[in-house]
């Protein structure tokens, strides 16, 4: 297998990304670190203002509608980007069929969330559990909205407005938050009114800027019917990746819910938000790779993936000794001394986020070759070990022994990936893991950049 000569391939089209594959990936990232300095940011605010169980229950609030777009999405994001790039001709139809099909799916989530949430948080306030059930009917169909939209703006390579839907609502978000705190107004009730309104804001400049991609006949016949099956045929097979990517990555936080305190809670959300610093170059590559290399054959997917996996996870590596240093003092200076004492747990997360990126990144290969079961397998392994681990240390050992299964984790998905990739696209062991070329490969593309 011979390794591809450039990530780049920019589309034809004014929407397309400019320079290239590389120049999509760095800018990206840098707006990936925006949004985590953005997202610090409001973290700081309300974990200042609310002590540390007032962050919890904040935490709580907004957890369930992320947690619930990512359950109900039934893959149709990842689906929409795949045929819209292998069947342009069919555009139309997969778009309408993708938005008209989340409508029966809020009203029902809707309902089951307002009357699940208050046996789930069994530890929270009724007042907080109120917020809660407002907070989730009212978001959910906002982000099931806003990640169509997403996948329509990747699918088209615009990356610039992609990047724009996922900062501009954070940095909405703190905005909002400032304001209430220097009016003295901030409370988890204003707080999740802010979010709401800056989440619509956001989808309506997002509908504008991509009218001309919606204009797909919403109340007539389907053109095409074949485009629909095309659509939930590829969704119902990546949904399994997805769904348990979710579950995933939001198991230790459910299991916190569940077991442990709301203080705990709070602890939690902050660490792990300040540990995902180490995954904004992984993220980038994972989003730009899939619509760039959906469609090529094999070997150019694979060639691809492989390097974009190589030269991120060492890079990430690198980071994590001064990023740990620096995260420590952080997380004290910023967030305040009582939050320190999850810091052993900042540690775990940041090594499992880098191999837990790096893992991402090399499983797109998979579904971009119309093979997501493979990447199902790999995320039901993973999740069975984590869960039991999770049960088993939490307990014990508290946030610590959560972030101690997270990492265990991540490792399983890593080393079952690598093994599927040899195994079913027989792909050699040293052509995914080392190639001496990634780093004057590298500097070359970074120099055409300049």
């Amino acid at each position: 297998m011979k390794p591809i000569e450039s990530l780049s391939g920019s589309g034809s089209g004014s929407t397309k990304a400019r320079g290239g594959a590389l120049g999509a990936i760095l800018g990206t990232s840098a707006v990936g670190v925006a949004v985590m300095l953005v997202g610090m940011a409001s973290s700081v605010v309300t974990a200042r203002w609310f002590g540390v169980e007032g962050k919890g229950e904040f935490s709580a609030i907004v957890f369930w509608p992320t947690l619930l777009a990512g359950l109900l999405s039934f893959g149709l994001p990842t689906s929409l980007i795949y045929n819209r790039r292998s069947r342009p001709e069919q555009s139309a139809d997969v778009v309408r069929a993708g938005f008209l099909f989340q409508l029966p799916v809020c009203v029902l989530a809707g309902l089951a969330a307002w009357f699940g949430l208050p046996a789930w948080m069994g530890n929270y306030s009724e007042p907080i559990v109120r917020i809660a059930q407002w907070y989730t009917v009212l978001m959910l169909p906002l982000l099931l909205a806003m990640g169509l939209l997403s996948a329509l703006a990747q699918s088209e390579e615009n990356f610039r407005l992609y990047n724009g839907l996922r900062l501009y609502v954070p940095l909405s978000n703190l905005a909002g938050l400032l304001a209430l705190w220097a009016g003295g107004w901030l409370n988890q009730a204003s707080a999740s009114l802010v979010y709401l309104g800056t989440s619509l804001a956001v989808l309506v400049w997002s509908l504008y800027r991509l009218k001309g991609q919606l204009a797909v006949g919403w109340f007539g016949r389907f053109a095409d019917k074949g485009a629909v099956k095309s659509l939930f045929g590829y969704g119902s097979r990546v949904y399994g990746v997805e769904l348990l990517g979710t579950l995933y990555g939001q198991c230790d936080k459910l299991i916190i819910l569940a077991l442990l305190s709301p203080r705990a809670f709070g602890l939690y959300t902050v660490v792990y938000t300040l540990s995902r610093v180490f995954n904004v170059v992984q993220t980038a590559v994972s989003s730009v790779a899939f619509p760039k290399v959906t469609g090529q054959d094999p070997d150019r997917v694979v060639a691809t993936v492989s390097r974009a996996f190589r030269l991120s996870f060492v890079l990430m590596l690198l980071a994590l000794v001064p990023g740990l240093i620096v995260g420590r003092w952080l997380l004290g200076l910023l967030y305040g001394p009582p939050f320190l004492e999850s810091a052993t747990a900042f540690g775990l997360l940041s090594l499992e986020c880098i191999i837990g990126g790096g893992s991402w990144i090399l499983a797109t290969s998979f579904n971009a070759l119309g093979r997501p079961g493979l990447v199902a397998i790999r995320q039901a392994i993973a999740l069975a070990a984590t869960i039991g681990l999770l049960f088993a240390l939490a307990p014990e050992y508290g946030l610590n022994g959560v972030a101690a299964a997270m990492l265990i984790g991540a490792c399983c998905r890593l080393a079952i990936t690598i093994a599927a990739m040899k195994l079913a696209l027989k792909a050699p062991l040293k052509s995914v893991l080392f190639d001496a070329s990634d780093w004057r490969f590298l500097r070359e593309r970074l120099l055409r950049q300049a």
